[in-house]
């Protein structure tokens, strides 16, 4: 039977391409080049055992048949999980649509206008809710959006909150069981003293700078706090709300009640719950806290022509730019979640989303009703979705449990005796009818006769709202699916995926996300069962996580893999956690001392400062390796309290050092523990390993290495495996057993983390198998290789190789002389590849000056030529700059890139020609990608931080200034 591998759809550069490229590279053979790439002592000596790969429809039809394993039961647990409805449109024209789940984190505007309204409407969306004064475009959860709000209250204490040492934060024990469970992980190892307890009798004391609340409660329960926040504000104290932003649509906002932060999960808002994730949460609070907020943050701002233009404001809000002075360690976000929930705001708008709100709490105020005719005592007075219904003598919890699950029905069972039920925007006639049943059965009563809900408010009129939301254009244009549509097209149209072209990022590996891989993500199967259901009813999910967590822990060289992190830079911060805790349960506790080369990517320092460790940062020399010599001064100095040694490997700088063994024997012999970045593992799989290597712990990029799509910088998955001594310490839920025998508290709200998209890198394995990973890497570094061998053909600077001149799976290229010869920057040539049809390389990262490019197996020869020759293209008109051809100011790299409008306006004022801004090769004009916007004027946006999605004439006179 003829079947195609689906290694070879994966791989862009066909066979006969491969003796082209290694005639340019100056290889005798593939073979050949890894062999001088990555050093002989750390090659694996023998093949990864997985299983045999299958091909797509082989693939299709195992998935389907795991798919089949969970069971999609009606599930009314809540606690921060509910099923809701993706509008067919957002569906299929963004969650299936790689226009929108392959663009890169919007770092380039010109060519990410769309996603960067799409998640300018996402902070409007939870501005007009909340009523806070600035928002973020996503976090990664609810729960570890409330420790970041933990911490970002501890940074803003007051001075006199500091002199005093205050170091208590008190949290309302009405709270997610899982949110408290990542309170704890986070709080340990800062120091901060958590005191739970019930906010009506707590006293505040100089010594707390804060206190969380959950609104509604856990319970369900709608409680009035404005006593409580004005006690808090008395003693110098910062309030934080968890919130549920479908209520806020009928309740009163947190802002209008004096809270100072608000976050909350957006799932409610279309997004599948999905066995826990991934979902975008939010994070709003008072403009004044600007500097301190987590994530990223959308801002409007103008162009080169004064036209409203889009970008991420304050980019060092990406926090981890601030290293070891970093508030956070967030960097993947939530972008695609965030990105379909603002869609599914933008298709309902303020009548839509009232109407779904009121639909949810009258389905819980029949219930309630029905439930006390019946017998029953309903615990909640006060009530937006939740019940807590307690058991009349002589009716048991189990009876009722008997006939839900009969009726394939899930509720949350508290106790014995109380039961909590949860209803949602799917909920039905029919069902609550059902529901009652169940419980008239169990207590002996007659069968309900069927009625249908009233929409009408239950709670008191006190908590109702009053204020406005969603009042702008955008909320009230597109309801009719064909607007929706077009709308949708439209922005997807001003940004580069790779639909488009190749996005040749250097650190990011934005590589193919094949749609064998993403077909099984929307299925309902995977994207309607909520995180703590039965583990039987997750059978299918089950399979899929004990199989990747093996396979992972095979490809790493590990005895043991978590799954539960959401990001990369989560999955450092749970490595350096279990690492604290192995020296913990030695006795060692007091070791803190991490050691990272200048060269590491900023999310490991400022991952270590959240772990409550110290940096101490180790030099590299002039070709970008780590200095031995230091590391051996300054792990011999810190031998005493020497915590972890922080490595990425291959490094940083593209290069695979050959010192590596000898620098892991160096950390053990000292007492440390070694960390590996696994950014890079793209040039690693199947040809050596962190085990092999001598690493102890090493987080995997799910979205980079593993095929998981960027989404335009969220989700990711950051999965860290383990060496046999640190199985046991691997995290645990609240909820959900998972972890090992002494395992540290949750890192995520969902024991699995992102679990829906778990499916796109079992996938990505279960087709390519052990010899097509192998091949895979292979690739990687033949692409890297062959565009470095080109760029150094055109007289430009590799910075750094290693011993046999070879680069890994990418590589740096120095714009820095240009700067000085031309006046051309690295800039100036990134804005310039946009008139090409190219998203920018990784700009001045890790070194100043530079281009950082990576262009992944899955390119073929075509495109990488295609990048050379716009390269070759550009150094020709640097080139012209030089010669006097062309004007040092007024030239085609210092005004790109030229959007359509500028071309086609009336007036023509630069002293090059039309042709030449828009079309400077041939191919271009076939298939040109038209930039929405001139080069933005960052500065103006600097100096005006505007975040919503208003006019920008609105803000002319309302901006805030920004130091």
């Amino acid at each position: 039977m003829a079947t195609e591998k689906f290694v070879s759809r994966h791989i862009g550069p066909r066979n006969g391409d491969i003796k082209t490229m290694l005639e340019t590279v100056g290889a005798s053979s593939l073979d050949a080049l890894i062999e001088e790439t990555i050093p002989s002592d750390i090659r694996l000596t023998e093949a990864l055992d997985l299983p045999e790969a299958l091909t797509e429809n082989e693939y299709l039809a195992k998935i389907k048949g795991i798919a089949a394993k969970n069971k999609l039961f009606r599930t009314f647990i809540g606690q921060g999980y509910y099923d809701t409805i993706t509008p067919p449109v957002v569906l299929r024209n963004v969650l299936e649509n790689p226009g929108w789940y392959t663009p890169y984190t919007p770092y380039q505007a010109e060519v990410s206008q769309g996603r960067l309204e799409a998640l300018l409407n996402f902070q409007t969306v939870v501005l007009d809710l909340t009523k806070m004064e600035l928002a973020n475009s996503s976090l990664l959860d609810e729960a570890t959006a409330v420790g970041e709000t933990m911490y970002m209250m501890h940074s803003l204490r007051s001075r006199a909150k500091k002199k005093a040492g205050a170091n208590t934060l008190f949290v309302d024990e009405n709270i997610f069981a899982q949110t408290l469970d990542v309170l704890v992980t986070r709080s340990k190892p800062l120091g901060i003293e958590l005191v739970v307890g019930d906010y009506k009798t707590f006293e505040f004391t100089d010594a707390v700078f804060g206190a969380i609340i959950q609104y509604p409660a856990a319970n369900g329960s709608i409680e009035d706090y404005t006593e409580f926040v004005e006690r808090a504000h008395g003693t110098d104290a910062l309030v934080a709300v968890a919130a549920d932003l479908m209520s806020l649509a009928l309740l009163t906002a947190p802002g209008e009640w004096g809270a100072d932060i608000v976050v909350g999960s957006s799932q409610r808002f279309g997004i599948p719950m999905g066995y826990g994730g991934p979902h975008a949460a939010f994070l709003a609070c008072r403009e004044a806290y600007k500097r301190n907020v987590p994530g990223r943050i959308i801002g409007v701002t103008k162009d080169a022509q004064g036209n409203q233009a889009l970008r991420m404001a304050l980019q060092t809000r990406e926090q981890h730019i601030k290293r070891e002075k970093a508030t956070s360690n967030i960097c993947t976000a939530q972008a695609l979640l965030a990105t379909m929930a603002s869609f599914y705001a933008v298709y309902h708008g303020q009548k839509g989303i009232k109407r779904i709100a009121t639909h949810i709490h009258a389905a819980a105020g029949f219930l309630s009703e029905g439930l006390k005719a019946l017998g029953y005592t309903q615990n909640i007075k006060n009530y937006f979705d939740t019940l807590e219904v307690v058991l009349p003598a002589g009716v048991s919890m189990e009876a009722i449990r008997t006939a839900a699950l009969e009726q394939e029905f899930n509720f949350r069972y508290i106790n014995e005796t109380t039961i909590g039920i949860s209803t949602d925007e799917k909920i039905s006639d029919a069902e609550l009818n059902a529901i009652l049943n169940i419980f008239a059965k169990a207590a002996n009563k007659a069968e309900v006769a069927e009625t249908a809900m009233e929409d009408k408010l239950y709670f008191d009129s006190k908590f109702a709202r009053t204020s406005e939301y969603l009042t702008l254009d955008v909320f009230n244009r597109y309801h009719s699916e064909t607007a929706m549509m077009r709308y949708i097209k439209n922005l997807e149209k001003k940004d580069i995926g790779l639909n488009t072209s190749m996005i040749s990022l250097g650190s990011c590996t934005m590589k193919l996300n094949a749609a064998a891989e993403m077909l099984p993500i929307s299925w309902p199967e995977f994207g309607g069962l909520h995180p703590f259901i039965p583990t039987n009813q997750a059978e299918g999910y089950t399979q899929i996580i004990t199989e990747l967590e093996q396979w992972l822990s095979t490809i790493t060289g590990f005895a043991g893999c978590t799954l539960q992190p959401n990001s990369g830079a989560a999955g450092e911060y749970t490595g350096l956690m279990v690492i604290r805790e192995y020296h913990i349960s030695r006795g060692e506790g007091h070791r803190n001392v991490v050691l990272i080369p200048a060269s590491a990517h900023g999310t490991n320092p400022a991952s270590v400062t959240m772990a409550g460790m110290k940096v101490v940062v180790v030099a590299c020399d002039e070709k970008g390796n780590v200095q031995f010599e230091d590391l051996k001064a300054k792990a011999e100095k810190h031998k005493d309290d020497l915590c972890a040694y922080m490595i990425t490997y291959p490094s940083t700088h593209g290069v695979f050092e050959t010192g590596i063994k000898e620098m892991m024997n160096l950390i053990h012999e000292n007492g440390g523990q070694v960390y590996m970045d696994g950014a890079n593992m793209n040039a690693q799989v199947g040809l050596t390993n962190p085990g092999t290597i001598g690493a102890d712990v090493c987080h995997l990029n799910l979205h980079k290495t593993f095929a998981i799509p960027h989404g335009g910088g969220g989700p990711g998955v950051g999965p860290i495996g383990v060496a046999k001594h640190l199985v046991q310490f691997l995290p645990s839920h609240k909820l959900v057993k998972t972890g090992g025998e002494n395992a540290i508290t949750a890192v995520a709200a969902a024991p699995f983390g992102s679990a829906s998209v778990l499916p796109i890198t079992y996938g990505y394995i279960a087709m390519l198998g052990t010899a097509g990973l192998e091949e895979v890497t292979k690739m990687a570094i033949l692409n890297a290789n062959y565009l470095a061998s080109s760029f150094e053909k055109l007289g430009f600077k590799i910075l750094y190789k290693g011993d046999k001149g070879r680069v890994g799976h990418e590589m740096i290229f120095d714009c820095r002389e240009f700067n000085k010869t031309v006046g051309i920057t690295d800039g100036d040539i990134a804005k310039r590849l946009m008139d090409y049809g190219f998203h920018a390389p990784t700009l001045s990262f890790p070194v100043h000056g530079t281009l950082m490019v990576e262009p992944t197996e899955s390119e073929p020869l075509e495109e990488l030529d295609r990048f050379v020759e716009a390269l070759a293209k550009i150094n020709e008109e640097m080139k012209e700059i030089e010669d006097g051809v062309a004007d040092a100011q007024d030239n085609v790299l210092k005004h790109a890139p030229h959007t359509h409008m500028v071309l086609t306006a009336d007036e023509w004022n630069h002293s090059y020609s039309r042709k030449k801004a828009a079309y400077p090769l041939e191919w271009v004009a076939d298939n040109k990608f038209w930039p929405s916007v001139s080069r933005v004027d960052d500065a103006y946006g600097d100096r005006n931080l505007m975040c919503t999605c208003a006019p920008l004439e609105n803000y002319i006179d309302e901006h805030v200034e920004v130091e």
